[in-house]
């Protein structure tokens, strides 16, 4: 920082107007990107990634992939005060999860790398030098104190809280006596009265006077580290990005920046502002809120295609809402032209609805459904543990047959390990009092139920059972078959209410539904 300010000691003042483009196109850089599709999704890692910052992933990265482009993973890690520990891995790991890695990340690495910001200091220093030189930059010795009793005063008498440029207009002598005092100043940007007009992909055309509603803005702090205005511009611009998708909140940021690239002789990339995510209600989604985090949905089992498709149906960019959509198909019918201005109102509540599609349409493919078996081999483990009595369940063959009996009936694989499907992995304890008080003829019916397994244990299909189940309630006087149905499933599941007799007796096998009937018989 020393080195740099004595550098700009050394420059004194430009002679043309601080202000002139000529002044600042003489501070360039380096090139302008390449015609290649470059994206790149930017967050803090002051906290782990949630649903707003995964809807703006995506759409960077099917954007990326609908024009054979790259999608980059930047951390934004320059204030160090407020990072926390965990979240630079977790933001990696669930996009990963969420099946929209990165092409080039700090875990990938990559040709434009480091891609943490706060192993890019030096390029900062060699654009904060360059804007020194041109006078589009200069150095603040205002005292944190001085900062807030402007920004007191200022709340007071109910303005906005600006700076006030006191710094702006310093001599070279007035610099070198404070440099003396204070060797490690932060270091402004000098706004321009007439921001540049700039047409975003998404608002249209768009200008902002910032100088005329802010103070000039600080690019590096005294220790170093730039803020996120300088810190995006250089980024953006060495990693060759074609096109900035960020969210609406830095709409108004966008003539600064562009003064910044301006002033640095650069070319700026296209942007495209993102409608806000919100709550059902219109609220903000707030970290607050606890399950809004990957981390939450990927724990109680939401599949990662769910959450596409829920926080994509809820927005724009496609030419109809649809359910049930897939990624490719996403990066096939995106169309960044049809996302409008509108934010986009997210109800969780018919998440389970989308996970059940998704869900649904895995447990149809035989690849995807070995994949699920094996986690709900792991699931039944965790769940039951030591109350299996029959580690036979565990069989893979099983498992899939449950899987495809229950398709379309569960919203997420957890559903089949709750109190609901116990039965499945355990055996009920049932009392003979609860089944004699469904119907007097326990024992009959019990015996017919085994008859019918010995006479069809051959077929036994769902479709076949409910046939022959509707037989046993034949010479028995008032017993209505609505009632031996409960009797069964009772016997069977310990429960009053479940998936059809039938269907239960498919899932369990022959074998488990005679030795669970014969415990009635014993009882």
């Amino acid at each position: 920082m020393a080195a740099l300010l004595k550098r700009f000691l050394k420059f004194g003042r430009p002679s043309t107007a601080l202000g002139s483009g000529l002044a600042r196109r003489k501070a360039t850089l380096g090139t302008s990107p390449g015609a290649a599709v470059r994206v790149r999704f930017a967050p803090s890692p002051t906290g782990f990634l949630h649903l707003g910052g995964l809807r703006t992933a995506l759409y960077n990265y099917i954007f990326a992939k609908k024009h054979q482009g790259s999608f980059i993973l930047r951390l934004e890690d320059t204030d160090q005060t407020r990072l926390v520990p965990g979240a630079a891995e977790n933001i990696e790991d669930m996009l990963e999860w969420a099946g929209i890695p990165p092409d080039e990340s700090p875990r990938r690495g990559g040709p434009a790398g480091p891609y943490q910001q706060s192993q890019r200091l030096e390029l900062y220093a060699q654009a904060t030098e360059a804007l020194l030189k041109t006078g589009a930059a200069y150095p603040c010795f205002c005292s944190p104190q001085r900062l807030e009793l402007l920004k007191k005063e200022a709340l007071r008498n109910r303005q906005t809280p600006r700076y006030d440029n006191r710094c702006r207009n310093l001599s070279q002598k007035q610099v070198a006596q404070k440099l003396a005092k204070d060797p490690k100043p932060a270091i402004r940007f000098r706004l321009e009265e007439a921001a540049p007009a700039f047409q975003d992909l998404v608002y249209g055309w768009n200008r902002h006077e910032v100088a005329s509603v802010e103070g000039d803005p600080v690019i590096l702090k005294s220790d170093g580290f730039p803020t996120y205005h300088l810190a995006c511009v250089v980024d953006d611009h060495h990693m060759g990005i074609s096109h900035v998708l960020r969210g609406s909140e830095w709409l108004v940021s966008t003539s600064k920046h562009l003064l910044l690239y301006q002033a640095l002789g650069w070319q700026p990339p296209q942007f495209a502002h993102l409608p806000l995510l919100l709550n059902r209600d219109g609220s903000k989604l707030s970290k607050r809120q606890g399950d809004i985090f990957l981390k939450h949905f990927a724990t109680v089992g939401f599949l990662p295609d769910a959450l596409l498709d829920i926080i994509t149906n809820c927005g724009s960019g496609f030419a109809e809402k649809q359910m049930g959509r897939t990624l490719p198909e996403l990066i096939t019918q995106f169309n960044l032209m049809r996302v409008t201005c509108h934010s986009a109102l997210l109800d969780l509540e018919k998440l389970p609805e989308f996970n059940r599609l998704h869900l649904q349409r895995l447990v149809s493919s035989e690849t995807q459904r070995h994949q699920l078996v094996r986690t709900l081999q792991a699931l039944v483990e965790e769940a039951f543990g030591s109350q299996l009595q029959d580690r036979d369940i565990l069989d893979p063959a099983y498992m899939e047959r449950v899987l495809l009996l229950r398709q379309g009936h569960i919203c997420r694989l957890q559903d089949l390990v709750s109190p609901a499907y116990s039965y499945l992995w355990t055996r009920p304890a049932v009392d003979r009092a609860q089944l004699s008080a469904i119907s007097e003829n326990v024992d009959v019916i019990a015996k017919r139920m085994l008859g019918l397994l010995e006479r069809s244990s051959t077929s036994l299909t769902q479709e076949v059972l409910s046939g022959e189940l509707k037989k046993l309630s034949e010479g028995l006087e008032g017993t209505k078959h609505s009632n031996i149905m409960k009797l069964l499933r009772l016997a069977l599941s310990g429960q009053t209410q479940g998936p059809p007799v039938a269907e239960m007796m498919v899932s369990l096998g022959p074998k488990e539904v005679r030795e669970r009937i014969q415990k009635v018989l014993s009882s």
